[in-house]
């Protein structure tokens, strides 16, 4: 089956900045993708030319299998987005906007209203003027104006801005419901944390570039793990295991040292190994486990070793 969205060669410039540098880029179905990246990386510029708003320089792209622009009609009649904040007319109410935005989709449109306010939190506030809404009201609005269309494809430009802790919770599991119905959803956001507890596959942009790409579970796998130690003494304790061939760099943080293994150096074994040390010394150890790194931490380390070439 063809991928949700394909970009080749992608470049998009405004005069002397490259917004978009050469981005290939494959998002496949059914699943929730993250494009991910700091402010200004270009995350909104790709989703801009892929919703037709602005044009490439040069590049081709795909949207559910066409080709955009130039089938751009018929591609984006089944595609929901949010770009940058949803903007709605404040004097009306929830429910009015969403009338005013079916009016420019299919018939069945309208039917829809009542099931997507529902389905995003609103159907109690959907007879309020837009202008009570809070941030987070109006991301969920936004939201619900995208299923009007009975999406294929969802694509959200930082979604999650102005969502409390429990709006975020009910984001993630709004996510992974449309992909349990064969929907996909791609989101772009430079939330590193959030995305990866969302999305199944993500691509890292920096600087307007893909740095890489892939499910997120094999992009952990490719990373490098750490061993999280918390003792009595960790003073005492990095002093100790700083000499140690294994280990690579120790970072304290109060009574937690977070280990970082050499290049090279497995996990297996060492674990042990720095216990002992510690135990032996007479350093009471509370707390001893392994962690991957993080998509945030691949990410800094990725963009880190970009500037280093730079």
């Amino acid at each position: 089956m063809d991928a949700a969205v394909e970009v080749r060669g992608l470049t998009k410039r405004y005069g002397d900045i490259v917004a978009v540098d050469n981005v290939d880029l494959v998002v496949p179905r059914a699943c929730a993708f993250g494009y991910l990246g700091p402010n200004g990386a270009g995350k909104t510029t790709l989703i801009k030319m892929l919703l037709g708003l602005t044009r490439a320089n040069v590049g081709e792209m795909r949207v559910l299998g066409l080709p955009v622009p130039e089938r751009a009609g018929a591609a984006l009649a089944r595609v929901g987005a949010i770009v940058e904040e949803p903007r709605f007319h404040g004097f009306l109410t929830g429910r009015e906007n969403l009338r005013i935005a079916a009016a420019a989709r299919e018939r069945r449109a309208h039917a829809r209203i009542a099931g997507a306010l529902a389905r995003v939190g609103l159907a109690e506030r959907a007879d309020k003027q837009v202008k009570t809404y809070s941030q987070g009201m109006r991301q969920r609005l936004g939201v619900a104006r995208c299923l009007l269309a009975d999406p294929e494809l969802l694509i959200l430009d930082e979604p999650t801005n102005g969502l409390d802790p429990a709006g975020i919770q009910e984001f993630r599991e709004f996510v992974r419901s449309l992909v349990a119905e064969g929907r996909t959803v791609l989101l772009s956001s430079h939330l590193l944390g959030e995305v990866e507890r969302i999305c199944d596959a993500v691509a890292i942009v920096d600087r307007g570039r893909v740095v890489t790409q892939g499910a997120i579970a094999d992009l952990s796998a490719g990373s490098d793990w750490s061993i999280v130690i918390v003792c009595d003494d960790p003073s005492r304790a990095t002093g100790l295991l700083s000499s140690e061939p294994e280990v690579s760099s120790i970072t304290p943080d109060g009574d937690t040292l977070r280990i970082a293994l050499a290049h090279g150096h497995s996990l297996d074994g060492v674990a042990a190994e720095l216990n002992r040390i510690l135990v032996t010394a007479g350093i009471g150890v509370y707390r001893l486990e392994s962690q991957r790194a993080s998509l945030e931490q691949l990410f800094l380390e990725i963009t880190t070793r970009l500037d280093g070439g730079a």
